[in-house]
């Protein structure tokens, strides 16, 4: 098939444009011609809450990635969907993901379709964000009225679709594997090139750091005092998308000082590896949550976890299994925290994650993609 995929990529980073990359290599994989189309502007700068939208590693080999559209400015969505419908691709894939897109992505899968012969599929992130504002349910209806088909990766957001449309085809189909950040080392050589001490144990609480993330739960469960007769410690390890000084006023309030490492920028990702080759265990204490890539590098590398039982967390990690799933209270965090270090339960779990990762290759999101593209009317 002749595919576009239209949405972040190089030079932006991230988890979006790692999907998306990892995506098109995938489907130029099995034989298909693949161009991405990204952004020229993706936020204006006073929408974005980091440091930077930009990568400042080079360019993924073996893509097309060209600049072409402005989420902001209705005139290129126009151009930008006119353009793609005179390229006939067979498939447009769009991965949506906040609703202050629908309008700019939207616009373009509508005029693309025009041609007769392009069909849209979108990979859902969110329908209904995390963080909700005005309009998102009238944006997301107009999203979701431009495509032909959808893949939900959670059953929350197939459930969430489903309150905009019920007749156009629709697929689960989990987040695929982040395999692309290197191979496993050993956890001594990933503490000693991130600098920490090779005799401590970790968790790892990854990626950027917003309020639904609910890091604040898991610094309350770090208080718990049986940590203190534990050398554990907690990586910190991304950028803050909300206020930093909370974080650091709580840690002072909790007596944490010396049981947190915070390295607060953004992880390149030729270093991802490191953070979690060094951790004994991945965390992720959500509020809320529909499926995060975090899970998908935390299987590549083969490291239990322990998520909430929010979203479609606990779809994908087995309770008891590959790692843990808690309330969303502090206490049960700290419980499962405690259960894993005290009786080392490291061993136990890892031979479940070697035989659960197997579920989540990138072939399966690539058939999933054709087989609601031929269910397309």
């Amino acid at each position: 098939m002749k595919i576009i995929i239209a949405g972040t990529a190089y030079p932006y980073r991230g988890g979006l444009a790692a999907f998306n990359e990892r995506l098109a290599h995938q489907f130029i994989t099995e034989g298909h011609d693949v161009e991405i189309y990204t952004f020229t502007l993706q936020y204006p700068d006073f929408l974005f809450p980091g440091k930077t939208q930009y990568s400042d590693g080079p360019a993924p080999e073996g893509l097309r990635i060209v600049r072409k559209i402005n989420s902001v400015n209705p005139f290129n969505w126009l151009r930008a969907g006119n353009e793609i419908r005179k390229k006939h691709p067979d498939l447009l894939i769009i991965k949506f993901w906040l609703p202050f897109m629908a309008p700019c992505l939207g616009t373009i899968a509508r005029l693309a379709r025009k041609n007769g012969h392009t069909r849209v599929v979108s990979i859902l992130d969110n329908v209904i964000p995390h963080e909700k504002r005005i309009a998102d349910k009238l944006f997301a209806r107009y999203f979701i009225g431009s495509a032909d088909g959808f893949i939900a990766m959670s059953d929350s957001v197939m459930h969430d679709v489903e309150l905009f449309d019920r007749k156009k085809p629709k697929a689960f189909c989990p987040h695929p594997l982040y395999d692309h950040f290197g191979e496993k080392t050993g956890r001594q050589e990933a503490a000693t090139h991130l600098g920490l001490d090779t005799g401590t144990r970790y968790m790892l609480f990854f990626g950027f750091i917003r309020d639904y993330k609910g890091l604040d739960l898991l610094m309350h469960a770090l208080a718990d005092k049986r940590f203190d007769k534990m050398n554990v410690r907690l990586i910190v390890a991304g950028e803050f998308y909300n206020n930093a000084e909370k974080y650091h006023k709580l840690e002072k309030e909790l007596g944490l000082a010396d049981k947190i490492i915070w390295r607060s920028d953004f992880i390149a990702d030729d270093e991802v590896r490191y953070y979690f080759n060094a951790a004994d265990i991945i965390v992720q204490p959500y509020k809320s949550a529909t499926q995060s890539g975090v899970t998908q590098i935390a299987y590549h590398f083969e490291k239990p976890m322990l998520v909430t039982n929010v979203g479609g967390l606990a779809e994908i990690v087995p309770d008891g299994k590959v790692g843990y799933v808690t309330p969303v209270d502090a206490q049960s965090i700290a419980d499962a925290l405690c259960d894993f270090f005290q009786n080392n339960k490291q061993d136990t779990f890892h031979a479940h994650i070697v035989e659960e990762k197997q579920k989540y290759a990138w072939n399966r999101m690539t058939q999933t993609i054709t087989d609601v593209l031929h269910a397309v009317k």
